[in-house]
Order: structure tokens, then sequence, then C-alpha cells
């Protein structure tokens, strides 16, 4: 028996603030300035539709934009998923540095494996985009 659902998990730790970060990470509008995979987005209240570089449009539903917290959650809503959720935390480390971490669970089991992988590339763009150095 194969799994039908799949979860994934990446994190860079940032050598910045962790309001810095989030200012990023926590716009659903600037998305396309990190994720390298994405060409543009639209942002109209709690959906989002994204605009791959591959052309395919990818609907999402914004459930959570906790600035207190910094997490960001959404669902994509897109019809090859039969469920989706990703979550995206920035965690103070009190030293000036922070910890982001990107969580997907996905069924089909193997989208998890393709947007987790779409996500470390876009983390591992973090500290390119934001001037600073970052460590896995």
């Amino acid at each position: 028996m194969t799994a039908r659902r799949g979860s994934i998990r990446h994190s860079i730790r940032l050598d910045c603030a962790a309001d810095v970060v989030w200012d990023v990470v926590g716009a659903p509008e600037r998305l396309p300035e990190w994720w390298l995979g994405v060409e543009s987005c639209e942002v109209d209240g709690d959906n989002r539709i994204i605009q791959t570089r591959s052309g395919l449009p990818m609907p999402e539903k914004l459930l959570t934009i906790d600035h207190n917290q910094r997490r960001f959650q959404y669902r994509i809503i897109a019809p090859l998923f039969v469920e989706h959720l990703s979550t995206i935390d920035v965690h103070d480390l009190n030293d000036g540095t922070c910890l982001t971490v990107y969580s997907v669970d996905a069924e089909p089991a193997v989208l998890a494996l393709v947007i987790g992988g779409a996500a470390r590339a876009a983390l591992g763009h973090l500290p390119e985009l934001l001037g600073t150095s970052g460590h896995r």
C-alpha cells in the first residue's frame, strides 16, 4: 500500500531579525520576490491566484496571516490536489537570528514532494534577497 498523503518540512536559519523575514514571507502579494517558480500573483481578500513560470495557475485560499506569531498558512485549491496545507513560521531566536520553517502536507503525497522541493529552493533564495547569510 502506498502513502496517499505526504508531509515535508524545510527550514533555514537566517542572520537577521525575524521581523525582516516576516515582512517578506508574511505578505501574500510578495511571493514572487522569494519563490523563484512564481511569475506573479493576485490577492483578493482571502484568495490568491499564483501564476507559475510554467503558465499553470494555482488558486489558493489564505487561511492564517498571524503577525504576532509570524505564521502564514494557505491551502492550494487546484483540482490536482485532494488536500493541501502549507505553513510558514518565522521564529525569533532572540540572538539577532531567526528560524524560518516551511511545512507542507498534501494528498497525493507526490505533490508534497513537489511543493516541498520548491519551498526548499525558495527558502534558499531568502539570504540573497535579504542580503544576509543563512544556514540549513
